[in-house]
């Protein structure tokens, strides 16, 4: 999941897992290659459920 930032024109801000308890209302799903090109573009990891570890980046 995608977290969107708020307002027009809204930007990524933060990568979730699809389980993560702390994904908000602003979100968009997106398949494993998007979050793995949003983490190499420096969009930060979520420090719940850290999907950068489950994706194998770190």
């Amino acid at each position: 999941m995608l977290e969107l930032s708020i307002g027009l024109g809204a930007r990524p801000i933060e990568v979730h897992a699809g389980h993560c308890y702390a994904i908000g209302k602003r979100h968009q799903a997106i398949s494993r290659e998007q979050a793995l090109a949003a983490l190499a573009e420096g969009i930060r990891a979520c420090a719940h459920r850290r999907p950068d570890t489950e994706l194998g980046v770190l």
